[in-house]
């Protein structure tokens, strides 16, 4: 089916989709759908006739079954934040871009139960905003928290930095309402901690990138706000320190510890460069820097004697060369934009290539070395850069490529680059994509590096759900020889 076979179709499949919607639900122009059609960056660019808002669950329902009854592809799309590509179409046309961004409702409050409902197209900061109403906390944080909205940080199982003590979207999500590629609609909008009655197949659609179904709600958990706050950023000589260091706050802090984020030398020079008003907290230049942050309920210097106990026995111990603490709301906010900076920090450094991996924490040194050793043999001149979230052993491991290479030469051998960091990641137990999902950048290589059992599940998953093969065709798995188009 090409581009224009769907928009001439004598069955008029995209007058009744837009039926469905109203004129103030769908765009069709070129220029309307680009900014759907291209992916924050512009690295993925797809094509579509058409952009359909659905205001309801109703009317994704209806959008879904006339797509399942005339076969035609349907791509989910949230923000448009993602890295990996998972929200634009494929170059054909084909298929349509189904956007919950009109899908604001906050369906339910409910400070006894610590839950707080909405729709999928609520933005991560109004659910935040809509927890600190009731003097509740929704913990997840993340870079883009104003614009990428929840239904795609449901879809690609969002982590971010605070992790560490309160878990990713699996955590922090009770129930959900889904519906189903035929149109089916599942209520699974349950606000319970437990329920063993059967399969719990929430966890089927988080994560599964918009490829078994439309997220159009969920049930989300809520904390008690934190009463204390403490932040400290400390210098390091060597990366096994940070995970000594992790081991020794864990072991004083518990649960207290909310985030301990990890930063390389070049990533924290840059940032300083390319930030205006950011600078450095040390005087002297260190090999690596470590964002350390508590909270917890306690008043007075409860947490503060906790955090100064902490810094005493590290530098003790030798782990710390250099540390400050914030002693303000303001001086804390200093600290947290230096790893907040760390994408301008990178476009500051030059023409990288960008993993998001994970390995098990205590392997964090070994990859690093491993990693960094195979690639300056590889492609002498290559600079490190690393970022990430040691607590969970999730790094941004993006190498920058040396000045001297021609773009058509990076484009040459970041395939290359890719299987060297993916290698050293398989040989650890690690995952090729820790929080940024498969999308389409990482489909293909995914496939190299499972066991053919697991591909076999996730295939039975995905026909069982969608036996069509359209839901957001080409993501997570490759397109099937059998999908219809």
């Amino acid at each position: 089916m090409t581009a224009a076979s769907l928009m001439t179709r004598a069955d008029g499949i995209l007058d009744r989709l837009k039926a469905v919607v109203g004129p103030a639900g769908f765009l069709e122009a070129a220029d309307d759908t680009a900014p759907f059609r291209t992916s924050f960056g512009g690295t993925f660019q797809g094509e579509t006739p058409l952009v359909l808002r659905p205001a309801s669950t109703a009317e994704v329902s209806a959008i879904a079954g006339l797509c399942s009854a005339a076969r035609v592809p349907m791509v989910p799309q949230g923000g448009n934040t993602g890295l990996a590509g998972g929200a634009q179409p494929d170059a054909s046309g084909t298929a349509v871009i189904v956007s919950l961004d009109r899908m604001r409702q906050v369906r339910a409050v409910d400070g006894a139960n610590d839950t707080l409902t909405v729709e999928a197209g609520v933005t991560l900061a109004e659910v935040q905003a809509a927890a600190e109403r009731i003097d509740r906390l929704f913990p997840l944080s993340l870079a883009s928290e104003g614009s990428c909205r929840i239904g795609g940080n449901l879809a690609t199982n969002a982590g971010g930095t605070q992790v560490l003590r309160y878990g990713n979207m699996r955590a922090l999500t009770l129930g959900l309402e889904v519906v189903l590629p035929g149109g089916r609609i599942w209520n699974g909008l349950r606000g319970l901690r437990k329920d063993n009655a059967g399969y719990d197949l929430k966890h089927v659609f988080i994560g599964s990138e918009g490829t078994l179904g439309f997220i159009t709600a969920a049930t989300l958990r809520l904390f008690p706000r934190p009463r204390a706050v403490e932040t400290a950023m400390l210098a390091l000589a060597d990366v096994a320190d940070a995970v000594r260091l992790l081991t020794l706050a864990r072991g004083l802090m518990g649960d207290q510890l909310t985030a301990f984020e990890l930063m390389r030398a070049p990533s924290l020079v840059h940032a300083v460069a390319a930030v205006p008003g950011l600078s450095s907290p040390f005087a002297a230049a260190h090999a690596w820097s470590v964002l350390v942050e508590a909270s917890g309920q306690e008043t007075g210097e409860g947490l503060r004697a906790t955090m100064e106990a902490f810094l005493e026995q590290a530098f003790g111990a030798g782990l710390v060369e250099d540390g400050v603490v914030a002693a303000s709301g303001a001086q804390r906010q200093r600290l947290w934009a230096l790893r907040e900076a760390q994408a301008e920090a990178q476009k500051h450094a030059g023409p990288g290539v960008k993993h998001d991996i994970s390995v098990p924490v205590r392997a964090i040194p070994d990859f690093l070395a491993a990693a960094d050793a195979a690639l300056a043999a590889a492609f002498p001149g290559i600079v490190p850069f690393t970022f990430g979230h040691v607590g969970d052993g999730n790094l941004h491991y993006n190498p920058i490529m040396p000045a001297h290479w021609s773009v058509e030469e990076r484009a040459r051998k970041a395939p290359d680059i890719n299987r060297i960091v993916h290698d050293v990641v398989a040989r650890l137990d690690g995952s090729i994509s820790a929080e940024h999902g498969l999308g389409q950048l990482r489909v293909r290589e995914a496939e190299h590096y499972k066991a053919p059992v697991e591909l076999e599940m996730m295939r039975a998953l995905k026909a069982a759900f969608d036996p069509l093969g359209l839901m957001n065709p080409g993501k997570v798995l490759a397109y099937s020889s059998e999908r219809l188009s």
